[in-house]
């Protein structure tokens, strides 16, 4: 669930003034000599009320003056906060964070102080294709060591049976089969999420999102027993990922059936929310909503909705039924619209999809009959359009082999514009374009090399067959 709530301040500044005791004119008093004193020495006159009438005037301008100048310098930094916290929330708006383990990628802007100089948006390079070459360095490919496949191993799906069990007895039950997974990227800690156990011998369901990009992995048990993760597979359309560890009689949870859910079931969530200082909580609600379609990385996923409260390190945790069943895999929430914070919106992966996904996964390491282009990609930033007069589209950093795109002559440094004649930004519009195609229907990519542009029949390939 990629990552990143917005965080409101916890008090907001606000001025009080108390009105102040206005100066009160004294009456005009004349001190009298005592009467031994003979003449008068050094007595000074009586004072004049209409000299401190004047005074007084004065005092109140002043005060006022002050208080204006207070006052407005207090409504214009409250309007600056409340401007700056409105536009923190239009650049988070509809942004679904998982419950945290989304990866964070610093884009480097590449080595400074190039021979062709420094500008203003960062290093200038000599072309694009050496700019986006430092743009996209950093990838999003799971290389943790592979697990062998084909080895027999399914989910089951159990049906519910006997009594509803009380909160306490599901914890339990299912706490012990949930691990806290760290997925590293060359040695640094990159990201923390949840996984949960189905199988006695160390199968094990999480988030693609949790894994994406590192290199190793490591699951941590509640009882603090750790292990080295290999990859079985991973599904980036539904997000699903399997991880193997090398253990015997590890405790294990039983998958129900989420197409026997009903909105208003008790639904229970056990993971990791911010890391491993909270490992093992459990939060609780209900089942919100079914079959709700959500967009994530341009990927429509239909999902289960809860109220049970989910944040960063729930993602690839479990959702449990009233019977101690894992029903759902967590993966995302709503953090905020466009103008308020959101709360109580969280998804999951119904366990009939997991059941789906991750039986493919185990057998072939991939999910069949998935199509794709065959490219690796990513938005043109504006600062590339600006000092290359690129045009918006999406840069080609890769064509794999394998692909029909490679055949017909897609070259890495291409700029798709559009396809089927629809403008695309983003590898999420191509994504959205192609939802509903299948393996061996072909797509029209209108593409931008070197000044020209022209368009390319390509058909869509397995994404099992591409290397």
């Amino acid at each position: 669930m990629p990552e990143h709530s917005t965080r409101r301040p916890a008090d907001w500044y606000s001025s009080s003034t108390e009105q102040a005791n206005w100066y009160k004119d004294p009456s005009h008093v004349v001190i009298p000599q005592p009467a031994e004193a003979g003449c008068s020495t050094h007595q000074p006159p009586p004072r004049s009320a209409g000299f401190e009438g004047q005074k007084a005037k004065r005092r109140r301008r002043t005060k006022i003056i002050s208080l204006s100048a207070c006052a407005l310098l207090v409504c214009v930094a409250l309007g600056v906060a409340l401007w700056q916290i409105t536009m923190q929330l239009k650049n988070l708006s509809s942004q679904t964070a998982d419950g945290g383990s989304s990866a964070v990628i610093v884009i480097p802007n590449g080595d400074s102080g190039t021979d062709s100089g420094e500008s203003d948006g960062g290093s200038v390079y000599d072309d694009y294709q050496e700019y986006f070459e430092a743009y996209y360095s950093t990838s999003s490919e799971i290389t943790i060591p592979a697990a062998e496949t084909g080895t027999g191993v399914t989910l089951t799906l159990a049906e519910a049976q006997g009594e509803e069990l009380s909160l306490q007895d599901i914890y339990d039950l299912v706490s012990p089969a949930v691990v806290g997974i760290t997925a590293y990227i060359e040695g640094y800690e990159y990201s923390y999420g949840t996984g949960v156990v189905f199988t006695a011998d160390g199968y094990i369901i999480t988030n693609t999102h949790v894994l994406e990009g590192c290199d190793a992995a490591t699951v941590k048990f509640s009882d603090g027993t750790e292990y080295e993760a290999l990859l079985v597979g991973s599904d980036e359309s539904s997000d699903i990922a399997v991880l193997y560890i090398d253990g015997e009689n590890l405790p294990y949870a039983e998958f129900g059936d989420s197409d026997a859910l009903r909105v208003g079931d008790q639904a229970i969530a056990i993971g990791n929310p911010l890391g491993e200082t909270y490992s093992g909580t459990m939060t609780n609600g209900i089942i919100s909503a079914i079959n709700r379609n959500i967009t994530y990385n341009g990927h429509t996923m239909t999902l289960l909705q809860t109220n049970a409260a989910l944040n960063e390190g729930n993602s690839g945790g479990p959702l449990i039924n009233a019977y101690g069943q894992v029903v759902g895999i967590t993966n995302m929430k709503i953090m905020s619209t466009y103008y308020s914070t959101v709360e109580g919106i969280g998804f999951a992966i119904p366990s009939s999809v997991v059941k789906e996904v991750a039986d493919q996964l185990i057998e072939y390491g991939v999910v069949l009959g998935e199509p794709t282009i065959g490219i690796v990609a990513g938005s043109v930033s504006a600062e590339a359009m600006e000092l290359y007069n690129l045009p918006e589209g999406i840069y080609v950093s890769e064509v794999s082999e394998g692909s029909d795109a490679l055949e017909k002559g897609l070259q890495a440094g291409d700029v798709i514009t559009a396809v089927n004649g629809e403008a695309v930004t983003s590898v999420a519009d191509v994504n959205l374009i192609k939802e509903g195609y299948e393996v061996g229907d072909t797509i029209i990519l209108t593409v931008y090399r070197d000044g020209e542009t022209f368009d390319l029949e390509i058909e869509l390939v397995d994404k099992s067959q591409i290397e």
